[in-house]
């Protein structure tokens, strides 16, 4: 073991925090007088570095997860320094077009809903968003009675405050996805000039010496500081006078230990409505992450590659993802219901096994099993569970964080389907962080405007269409959170929203839209074949090059490292 690993796993002692928040309080006064180009100039610095560790960072996240060698290592270039590096440049131009005094929404695409919401094409920007994301559409919609010319004048949050000083936050960092507490630092220095001092979970504490040199810059400018340490290193951290705002992304249960207490006091203190922690705190908390599928006549190859999708949003990461899809909607009424989920198991026993990596990930498999009992089946790494109308709820009532998917049928077909399966997810699961669904174009058709009307009446931060709501995450014109009105008291999938690199006010959800066919397809003996498998999915076996090679266009986006994506992604 190295000298550098030692000292990297070793716990921040209260001096050491104590002279990180002085430094960056000292910092953020630096920031708050700098204009917006140095400003810019400083996040694209960054990403430079970030690019420069992405190799050491996939190898870090990998090492820390006991990720298998080979196609697998894709999720850690992909959700790791392929999705941080770009939002570093996007957050850049935001503030280069606030210099120059336009918008930073300017040149976006906008529109109303169906519900008469204003919404924000933030996918595709330009021609190379057009050949990466062939056939993807992202949108933000803003809360109900927003303008479009509000939604102009408003962009830019924090950084259109002159002079702002937002003082000093924790970052209280979650330990699965490598990405998320550097993002979130970022979007607390940009949107609100706020320093941070980012406390990693244990589970990523080797990753200090390496986000140590990918955040470089900031660091070197007293805006960043990353710390390792358990519940102690957090708590002083979270009660130290000079911390301003605690931003954490994790369970509901440490928000809550974190903001009312534990145990009696706990109960007091929500009783009274005096929360111990007097601080603005700000969240993203998971939930059950619902799949919709809606019934339609699928070929062959339509019922083998979105059973690979679902497989996907189950086990991408060994399952522990917030957004990992948790609760599959199927209609009773489909006459290939039976088809696609003997093709969801298919895919379960051919794809790699992966053992729980996350604490207590096999203990929550172990729980569900004992819960749902002969409801429970193994396949392959995944805890499948049937449900009926007088199962128990657990699997409803909170996340597992683990590989275990639940199959729940519904009545109705097309339209009538869907808005059983919106109230569903809407009124019986917890949490409203991201919802999926899986429809045919021509059953979109079909329904016509009541399609639309049903994907506004869901209550979820993120939807996707035709897409994992996951992808989400990883766009950084995206908003990322909750869909807006939890509170303290009620906190569900959290309060607020990261990345948002255009610097949006009033969001409410992002919707994204994807190919039901991913491009190109072939056609072949009477069937569409699909070609190729979307990079991030559990079956890609050329993910790892294709990780590699998205981490190296987010360094740089130039035409060369965008044409050197193609080859890998496109052999799948």
């Amino acid at each position: 073991m190295t000298a550098e690993a030692v000292y990297d796993m070793t716990p921040a002692t209260p001096a050491e925090l104590d002279a990180a928040v002085a430094q960056l309080a000292t910092g953020i006064a630096t920031w708050a007088e700098m204009e917006l180009p140095a400003r810019a100039e400083l996040l694209r610095a960054t990403q430079k570095t970030i690019a420069a560790e992405a190799g050491a960072w996939a190898g870090a996240a990998s090492a820390a997860k006991g990720v298998p060698s080979g196609s697998y290592e894709g999720e850690e270039w992909m959700s790791g320094p392929a999705a941080t590096a770009p939002m570093f440049a996007e957050y850049a131009t935001s503030l280069e077009k606030l210099a120059a005094g336009k918008s930073p929404i300017d040149g976006l695409k906008l529109s109303t809903t169906a519900t008469g919401q204003t919404k924000v094409r933030v996918l595709p920007e330009d021609l190379k968003d057009n050949l990466l994301f062939n056939g993807f559409v992202a949108e933000v919609w803003l809360k109900p009675g927003i303008s479009a010319e509000q939604a102009k004048a408003s962009a830019g949050l924090g950084a259109k405050a002159e002079h702002q000083n937002g003082g000093v936050g924790l970052v209280l960092g979650a330990g699965n996805i490598s990405a998320i507490a550097p993002l979130d630092a970022a979007y607390e220095l940009v949107a609100f000039n706020r320093a941070s001092v980012i406390k990693l979970n244990p589970t990523f504490q080797h990753l200090k010496p390496v986000y140590d040199r990918a955040l470089a810059p900031l660091i070197e400018a007293d805006l960043v500081r990353v710390v390792n340490g358990g519940a102690e290193v957090g708590g002083y951290l979270t009660n130290h006078p000079d911390i301003v705002h605690v931003h954490i992304t994790g369970s509901a249960r440490t928000h809550d230990a974190i903001v009312w207490g534990v145990g009696k006091d706990a109960e007091k203190n929500r009783k009274a409505g005096t929360p111990q922690l007097a601080k603005e705190m700000t969240s993203e908390l998971g939930g059950v992450s619902p799949i919709i599928v809606v019934p339609g006549s699928w070929a062959k190859s339509d019922l083998v590659y979105q059973a690979e999708h679902v497989v996907t949003q189950r086990l991408h990461n060994a399952g522990h993802n917030c957004i990992g899809g948790q609760a599959l909607l199927i209609s009773a009424d489909w006459d290939q219901k039976d088809a696609f989920l003997d093709a969801i198991r298919t895919v379960l026993r051919e794809i790699t096994p992966r053992a729980p990596w996350y604490p207590n990930g096999q203990a929550s498999i172990e729980r569900a099993k004992a819960t749902y009992g002969d409801a429970a089946e193994q396949v392959g790494s995944c805890t499948l569970v049937t449900l009926g109308e007088d199962s128990p709820t657990e699997l409803y009532d909170g996340e597992y964080f683990a590989a275990v998917l639940g199959i729940t049928e519904l009545p109705g077909l097309g339209a009538d389907f869907l808005a059983n399966a919106v109230a569903f997810s809407n009124d019986r699961l917890d949490g409203t962080l991201g919802a999926s669904m899986i429809v045919h174009p021509r059953d979109i058709k079909k329904m016509g405007a009541r399609f639309d009307e049903l994907v506004a009446a869901l209550r979820y931060g993120a939807v996707g269409i035709n897409v994992w709501s996951g992808i989400a995450f990883l766009l950084g014109g995206a908003t990322w959170g909750a869909f807006p009105g939890h509170t303290l008291e009620q906190v569900g999938s959290g309060i607020g929203v990261v990345h948002n690199t255009h610097l949006i006010a009033d969001s409410e959800k992002t919707v994204v839209r994807g190919p039901f066919h991913p491009f190109p397809v072939s056609y072949l003996k009477g069937e569409f074949t699909m070609a190729p498998t979307m990079p991030w999915f559990v079956t890609a076996k050329t993910a790892a090059k294709s990780g590699k090679a998205l981490a190296a266009y987010g360094g740089k986006r130039s035409w060369g490292n965008l044409l050197k994506i193609f080859p890998p992604a496109l052999r799948g």
